[in-house]
């Protein structure tokens, strides 16, 4: 669904190149995910892949489409949802969502049916200027989606959202995962992303430095050991770091958990973002 070939952008009047060589493709029905710092690129290549940009140097290639040289039928094919939503603001909810159904050529989903997919049924004939930030954000989902668009570009898809309707978005995405839509998400949020990604690209200062399956790096860069609390015989307690490797064989873990003095035990897992630190050296703040 995306190809991108050498991908390279400066923008007028910078001296720096904000984008540099830039190489990955991603397949229908794949979640991919855009993770890095502010400042690392990932807007200007959500603005690429979108069409608002179309002086890049490389190739750019989404569902079959050059990006510099698409019509307006190319926004038939994507969604887009961007992460500071615009709406008319005298505008209720569902007139929002009626309005918006007009641009586009096909007949798309019911603006009804969407608002129920997000809990926001009851708020339809509420104005825009109303609804509170997480509320937009729901809103400002559903509306890239009133289409039905065949790829998804959603930036910091659960930004201002309570855990509960975070829950509801991500769970939605999957959602639409699993109806083969390409979903291609931009976020500095490491835990949504090795929730729902299958792969994910590192930006860092206009460059891709690694691109794989979260749960792959992180199960990679996990730590072989196994850490230890049990009862000792004489009375009180111990801890202890053991390797994971043929721990059948290890005489202490065998005793403990035979002799029933196991309180706990857990592996130390490494996450997203102690990979993308160890990668690039780099936070996300």
């Amino acid at each position: 669904m995306l190809k991108i070939n050498q991908l390279s952008y400066r923008y007028p009047k910078s001296h720096h190149q904000t984008l540099t060589e830039l190489d990955f493709a991603v397949s229908k029905g794949e979640i991919f995910g855009f993770l890095g710092p502010s400042g690392a690129g990932k807007s200007t290549i959500q603005k690429i892949l979108i069409g608002l940009i179309k002086d890049y140097q490389g190739s750019a290639i989404v569902n079959g489409h050059e990006i510099r040289e698409t019509t307006s039928d190319f926004y038939e094919q994507i969604g887009v949802a961007f992460e500071f939503p615009n709406f008319y603001s005298k505008f209720t909810a569902m007139e929002n969502l009626k309005l918006f159904s007009k641009f586009y050529k096909g007949k798309g989903n019911e603006p009804i049916d969407l608002l129920k997919q997000v809990g926001l049924e009851e708020a339809a004939q509420m104005k825009a200027s109303a609804l509170s930030k997480g509320m937009k954000m729901r809103l400002n989902f559903v509306r890239a989606l009133l289409h039905d668009p065949d790829i998804l570009f959603l930036d910091e898809p659960t930004s201002g959202l309570d855990p509960a309707n975070a829950r509801m978005i991500i769970d939605y995405i999957l959602t639409l995962k699993r109806q083969g839509k390409t979903v291609i998400i931009t976020t500095h949020n490491m835990h949504v992303a090795e929730e729902i990604c299958d792969r994910v690209a590192f930006i860092v200062d206009g460059k891709v430095e690694l691109i794989d399956a979260p749960q792959k790096l992180m199960r990679e860069r996990s730590k072989q050991t196994l850490h230890l609390t049990f009862h000792r015989e004489s009375g009180g307690v111990s801890s202890l770091t053991l390797p994971t490797t043929n721990l059948a064989s290890n005489p202490i873990f065998m005793e403990v958990l035979q002799n029933n003095r196991l309180i706990s035990m857990y592996t130390e897992e490494a996450t997203l973002e102690d990979v993308f630190i160890e990668v690039t050296g780099r936070k996300l703040a």
